[in-house]
This record gives structure tokens, sequence and C-alpha cells, in this order.
């Protein structure tokens, strides 16, 4: 677990899903290749090719961005795969309930932070096959709101999403939140970090559930 510029009083926990609030290399896996496989099948090539393609666009893309990383979303996007038809396939290729399982240690942390946070999940999936995945780790009812690919039809890392989170988590607490009251929390340091630790927010980089469920300690809950 890394920190950065966490504030003094936050008020808002932004959380990714995927690869934050569950640890299952075979499900994060499989969600890339699916897509993968599902453009390779659709452009009549192998599904190795695609692999391979995506694998040099990547190492392209990185390379023009001093290493930054990008979101498969937008990757596909250089190959006329809109971010609607990506929205599509997520729905059609995903099944979390073949990878994932309730939780009970995240369940409990997660209980903590709910008592001295609003909690909402940013994610670059679309909001249905998000919120079955909190469903089957059973923490669904922390999260009233999910901010997915399909409400804005946008893939973070993205400041209309950041804002629109940060908005629905006013609306609940009944005021104007700021990014100093915020903080992110994702595995991914470039696509759920650094833009937010630009507006103002913290950030906390995990590797998984396992660290996320030692947050109360960090917040001294």
């Amino acid at each position: 677990m890394e920190k950065y510029n966490l504030p003094e009083n936050p008020k808002v926990l932004i959380f990714d899903i995927d690869a934050t609030l569950y640890t299952c290399p075979e499900y994060a896996h499989e969600q890339i290749d699916s897509q993968v496989r599902y453009f390779a099948k659709l452009n009549n090539m192998s599904a190795d090719a695609a692999r391979a393609i995506v694998a040099d666009y990547r190492r392209k893309w990185a390379k023009d961005h001093n290493g930054k990383k990008i979101s498969l979303g937008n990757l596909l996007t250089a190959f006329g795969v809109s971010i609607e038809t990506s929205i599509e396939w997520r729905k059609k290729l995903f099944n979390p309930a073949d990878y994932l399982t309730r939780n009970e240690p995240l369940i409990a942390a997660l209980e903590k932070l709910q008592k001295d946070f609003y909690m909402i999940c940013v994610t670059n999936n679309p909001v249905e096959p998000a919120r079955k995945t909190l469903e089957i780790i059973g923490i669904s009812s922390f999260f009233p709101e999910i901010v997915g690919l399909d409400t804005l039809k946008l893939s973070k890392p993205s400041k209309k999403i950041l804002d629109l989170a940060v908005e629905k988590a006013g609306d609940a607490l009944g005021r104007k939140i700021d990014y100093s009251e915020c903080i992110s929390i994702g595995d991914r340091f470039d696509i759920d970090l650094a833009l937010p630790l630009s507006l103002g927010m913290g950030g906390i980089l995990v590797s998984g559930d396992a660290e996320v469920c030692e947050l109360p300690k960090i917040f001294s809950l």
C-alpha cells in the first residue's frame, strides 16, 4: 500500500472496483482477454494475433506518454471500437459469479469505513456488471452510487468522471464537496490516482482487497 497526500479531514472515498475491491488475477485477466478474443473473432484473426496487437499498442502508447498506462476501453477506440461498443461487449462477456465469492473481512472493513466516510465506486466497467460484482462480494449496500463506463461514455482517467463522483457525494452529504476532502483508492497509479492527485485529492494505491481491509487502521477506526 502506498499513500499520497492524504487530507487531514477526508469525507469521501472514491473506490475503483476491479483488482481493488477483490483480488482475483484470473478474473482480472479474463475481463481483458475476453474482449481481446472477441475483437479477434470479429476481425477474423487469431486470439494470439489480437493479443500481440494490443500489447504492441500499449508499448507504443506508454513510450509516447512517459511510461503511463492506457485503459483497454481507450485503447480499443484506436481500432474503431467505440466506448458504446465496449460497454455492450462488457455487459455480454463478463460474469463475475464464475470467479468471485462473498468476502467477510472486506465487509467488516467497509462497515467501519462507512461510519466516517461517504463511499462511491468509479469503474471502467458498465454499471450493470460492476453492481453484480459488488453484490457477489457482499458489499453492494456500501456503495449506493457507481459511476461506470456507461454513465458518461468515458473511460478513466477523466476529470468529468471525477467531477460527477464528487457531485454525487455532495448530493448525498447535503453540501458541496471539495477535491481536498476526497481520497481516490485503486490498484493502478496512472488510471486511478494520477489525475485525482493532480486535482488535489489524496490517493491510496492498493494491491487488492487485503490492503483495503487495512484502511480502517490507516484512519484509526
